[in-house]
């Protein structure tokens, strides 16, 4: 069983989707692994380190040479896999939604393409899941981009000059990037808000010390989507919401958006008219940018300015913190792939909840149920 550990094309990506303990850890399962050369470099994993876990390098036509399991962060273009064995698995982040040319790729190149971000959020999933992993890592960072955007200080400080204010922070969209958010913006010191349309998360944000921002007593405060994601909103509550978040959104000096719904353009949270609300100096921060964004006037690779206030729109967030957003994703790869291996074949043998759910393509068709609805 040769596992491949491709390079990253995608501009800007500088994840990779094994590291040297990865690689040694699939080593130890009996596969024998194979890096592309400078595969890790741009998250400071070294060849040589590659090496000494028992990989070969080389160039990517070597590398992908009979390759049973290619693994990637992102997917890597059909036409650059040549070479690989017939009917080799491609396990990585596809984006099936947002590139289903690519997926009819795989098909058509006869690879049975594994899609990460479809694993479904049962428990016993939750080691493989790359979307919390890496959204962790992107609530995080979100709050960095915020604090060196924004021209104050988070923490309240008292000086012999007087008193700084703590700086006040709504963070929109309770999931696993929403609550890291809260989390570091309340290390920072911020004094921190944040709202959701899942009533359950209430206790969530209250549990970090923040303070939670909810419409009562509307139609459809129950939120909670298929697979613990949120649910697309009836319009009395979102009228609601909007009349809500508009009186709190004016009074913030960082605002935090991470609400996506999956399969769908991301839901619009922040209008304009909220941005010219805020005082100039404010910080928006989009963590949906790319999948048409929760504030009106983000774009998508950008910090724009409107009304005074900045809009931060940086792409792959998680992919800013390569070392550690690669150490998470290859454990995802790892903990999946070993799961479901089987010692006497030599490989792994997927079950069919799992198997079914995140599997888009096999024998040259697309077959996964979320894609043929």
């Amino acid at each position: 069983m040769k596992i491949a550990v491709v390079r990253e094309q995608a501009a800007g990506e500088r994840r990779v989707a094994a590291t040297p303990e990865t690689v040694k850890k699939f080593a130890a399962l009996g596969a024998t692994l194979a890096v592309e050369a400078g595969a890790g470099a741009a998250a400071s994993f070294a060849d040589a380190d590659y090496a000494a876990a028992g990989a070969t390098i080389g160039d990517r036509a070597a590398t992908l040479a009979g390759a049973d399991i290619v693994l990637g962060v992102q997917g890597a273009d059909p036409a650059s896999l040549a070479g690989v064995a017939p009917g080799a698995w491609v396990v990585a982040g596809l984006n099936p939604f947002g590139e289903r040319a690519r997926v009819d790729g795989y098909a058509a190149a006869g690879l049975e393409a594994l899609a990460m971000e479809f694993m479904p959020r049962i428990t016993r999933a939750q080691s493989m899941d790359i979307l919390s992993s890496q959204s962790n890592l992107a609530g995080y960072k979100a709050v960095l981009d915020a604090a060196a955007e924004y021209g104050r200080a988070f923490p309240m400080m008292m000086t012999a000059a007087g008193t700084v204010s703590a700086a006040r922070v709504f963070v929109m969209g309770v999931g696993v990037a929403g609550l890291q958010a809260i989390a570091t913006a309340r290390r920072l010191g911020a004094q921190v808000s944040a709202t959701d349309v899942r009533s359950a998360t209430k206790e969530q944000i209250q549990s970090l010390g923040a303070k939670p921002i909810f419409v009562e007593n509307v139609a459809g405060i129950e939120g909670e989507g298929s697979g613990g994601y949120a649910g697309e909103m009836s319009p009395e509550y979102q009228a609601a919401q909007a009349e809500l978040v508009s009186s709190h959104i004016a009074k913030q000096d960082i605002v935090i958006t991470t609400a996506l719904i999956p399969g769908r353009a991301a839901p619009r949270l922040v209008s304009d008219a909220q941005l010219a609300s805020m005082r100039p100096g404010s910080v928006v921060v989009d963590l949906a940018v790319e999948q048409g964004g929760n504030v009106e006037g983000a774009v998508a690779g950008e910090v724009v300015e409107r009304h005074g206030v900045k809009i931060v729109g940086h792409r792959n967030v998680a992919g800013r913190l390569p070392a550690d957003a690669s150490a998470l994703f290859s454990r995802n790869l790892y903990n999946f792939l070993s799961t479901f291996w089987d010692k006497e074949q030599g490989r792994p043998v997927l079950d069919d909840e799992i198997g079914d759910a995140i599997r888009l393509t096999k024998d040259g068709k697309v077959v996964n149920a979320r894609l043929l609805s």
